[in-house]
């Protein structure tokens, strides 16, 4: 009697062995590191690791360890002294061709990450870094929008050849000038034909024939909501590019987004990260004035002078065919006659009709692609960081209209295939659909982060040994084996979340004490039944088969009940609730394990097929 068939026993020591073993690179701590991401134009490779070693070799920083790979590079230092200065003199060395960011890099060894063991994420209150809360500017959402809506009407206007005076925004409507009221109701029918749900109303003052232009309530509401939801999308992806690990990206009411880091120590190197978006504009070429002229000054009304990358000057036309805003789909790839990098781009419906008409009447006639990009320039003014924003506009293509195309067409010009694999992810979640401004910014040390985590040990510890010194007083042999069922449990709890590549918060850390004492709580129900069938008179061998049997539902009810809680707080929570959620269904889940099939291993190794007098109970 209580004995386990042999693979009972082989699977539980597979489990807790691979428990282990997943869970040993959370021992190992990370090293203070230095990012070095490739932006465009930089070199990569041997050349920069070459550089990066020079540099560092001059300044007499040691480095512990150097890691490159596709467009990045990743320097490992001693201590934190280290990190900080070879921060500043890279980020001066290399100049704005590389973003140079502070980081945490887990030291976990090469055996262990072959068999894809990883530590654990923490959180921004266990591992530092910064917390942004951002405002997106609603108001200048809706501006751009009008903004379209005014060029199109020009647009619908100027194809019927309706005669009128202008176009111009007035709060957040435009008002569109005639020369008569006959003007003005032909115009009216038109855009009503093309813009159903545009709102317009006639306006009459003095002598001058308007017309108010205004949106609907339901598109303000979808205007604001996507500005939103794509403003959350390109910062998700500039983070991407970083390799933050667990970045938390978020809406928080219906304007404001909130973006933590954890990891990064460098507050200016995450706002020129947050700040670097990227879009396209496709705009005709002005043959018509001479360049050099427009150079010494004289630029002609209507055009703009540009520059290309590689250094020639052009004539644009102000007005611009598409944007990326009308961008609905880009995928890098490399051009089938040339072999260089190119981007494939897909228009939305407004932005092919626009192209449409503009190669029909342009065959043979040139146009630019401008590249533009928002920049954040961080100068040290008083000892203090002071970060500026700059727009970077630049042509990065010149080619003649072949034949009319619309809807799908090749952008190329690109310096490297990193490049154009980053502007056609960019491109495809749209440049930042709005303004944003950071309202409140905190950043976390690593220090306070590390407190966190001596904090958060200790009340394990604590905990966990207050736990064993009761049970082993209590129930003496039999409350050690329960010890040794908790210490594997905890094991379990931190191998599925490493395993899971879950993130570790201060009240993940409260759901793990809490664990502790809830995971005996199902030792506490089968020693006390173990107990009851003694002083009932049964032998020690069915009473340790009773208890266990007869305890069996009473702990599957309070434990599911208490799991189907977790899962709710997780389903509905957020942030916090969630990170004590997830601990709490593990933990859940692995004292389950532990407390029933761990401890009755145990004991059926030590007690079962025996003849005892009595149980150390």
């Amino acid at each position: 009697m209580n004995q386990y068939p042999a693979w009972k026993y082989l699977l539980i020591l597979v489990l807790l062995t691979v428990g282990i073993v997943y869970a040993l690179p959370n021992l190992y701590g990370e090293d203070p590191a230095v990012q070095i991401s490739v932006q465009r134009g930089g070199e990569s490779g041997d050349a920069l690791r070459s550089r990066v070693e020079s540099t560092l070799s001059e300044a007499n920083i040691p480095v512990k360890k150097i890691e490159t790979g596709e467009g990045r590079m990743l320097i490992r230092f001693n201590n934190t002294e280290d990190q900080l200065a070879a921060a500043d003199v890279l980020k001066e060395a290399l100049g704005e061709d590389y973003v140079i960011a502070l980081n945490l890099a887990p030291s976990t060894p090469a055996w262990l990450e072959a068999i894809g063991a990883k530590p654990m994420y923490l959180g921004l209150d266990l591992r530092g870094g910064v917390y942004f809360l951002m405002d997106v500017d609603m108001e200048a959402a809706i501006h751009k929008a009008l903004e379209r809506y005014s060029s199109d009407l020009r647009t619908i206007l100027r194809k019927a050849k309706l005669r009128y005076l202008g176009i111009r925004i007035v709060d957040q409507h435009l008002l569109v000038k005639f020369r008569s009221a006959a003007d003005r109701d032909r115009g009216m029918e038109l855009i009503h034909d093309e813009y159903r749900d545009l709102q317009l109303k006639e306006v009459d003052k003095g002598k001058d024939f308007l017309l108010e232009v205004s949106l609907s309530e339901k598109e303000i509401r979808d205007i604001r909501k996507l500005a939103l939801q794509q403003n959350i999308t390109t910062l998700r992806n500039r983070v991407n590019e970083l390799g933050v690990a667990e970045p938390v990206i978020q809406q928080q009411g219906d304007r404001r987004i909130v973006v933590q880091l954890p990891g990064v120590q460098d507050t200016a190197a995450a706002k020129r990260i947050l700040g670097a978006t990227a879009t396209l504009e496709y705009r005709a070429v002005d043959v018509e004035h001479d360049v050099e002229a427009a150079r010494k000054g004289k630029v002609p009304a209507g055009s703009s002078l540009y520059r290309s990358r590689d250094g020639r000057y052009y004539l644009l036309k102000n007005r611009v065919i598409v944007t990326g805003d009308q961008i609905v789909n880009a995928r890098s790839g490399f051009d089938s006659k040339t072999g260089g990098p190119q981007v494939s781009v897909t228009l939305d419906g407004k932005g092919a009709r626009k192209m449409l008409e503009f190669t029909k009447k342009n065959v043979g006639k040139p146009m630019a692609v401008v590249f533009i990009e928002n920049k954040s320039v961080t100068r040290m003014v008083d000892g203090k960081p002071v970060v500026s924003n700059r727009k970077v506009e630049e042509i990065i293509s010149v080619a003649t209209i072949r034949g009319v195309f619309g809807r799908q067409f090749q952008t190329t010009g690109l310096d490297s295939p990193r490049e154009a694999h980053e502007l056609a992810l960019l491109l495809r979640s749209g440049a930042l659909a709005a303004p944003i401004r950071i309202v409140e910014e905190r950043t976390i040390g690593p220090s306070l982060g590390a407190d966190n985590i001596k904090q958060g040990f200790r009340s394990v510890v604590i905990g966990f040994v207050v736990v064993l010194l009761f049970m082993a007083a209590y129930y003496k042999v039999f409350g050690l084996v329960a010890d040794v069922a908790l210490a594997m449990n905890l094991v379990l709890i931190v191998a599925l979340l490493s395993m899971l590549q879950a993130t570790l918060t201060m009240p993940g850390i409260a759901g793990i004490v809490l664990t502790v004492g809830m995971a005996v709580d199902a030792n506490v129900l089968i020693f006390e039944r173990i107990r009851e069938e003694l002083r009932n008179g049964n032998t020690p061998q069915a009473s340790i088969h009773a208890g266990y049997a007869k305890a069996l539902s009473t702990i599957a009810d309070a434990n599911v009940t208490t799991l189907i809680a977790g899962i709710v707080l997780f389903s509905f929570g957020t942030g916090p609730v969630k990170g004590f959620a997830v601990t709490l269904s593990l933990g859940i889940i692995t004292s389950m394990f532990t407390a029933i099939m761990g401890t009755r291993a145990i004991i059926n190794l030590a007690y079962g097929g025996r003849r005892l007098k009595r149980l150390p109970l």
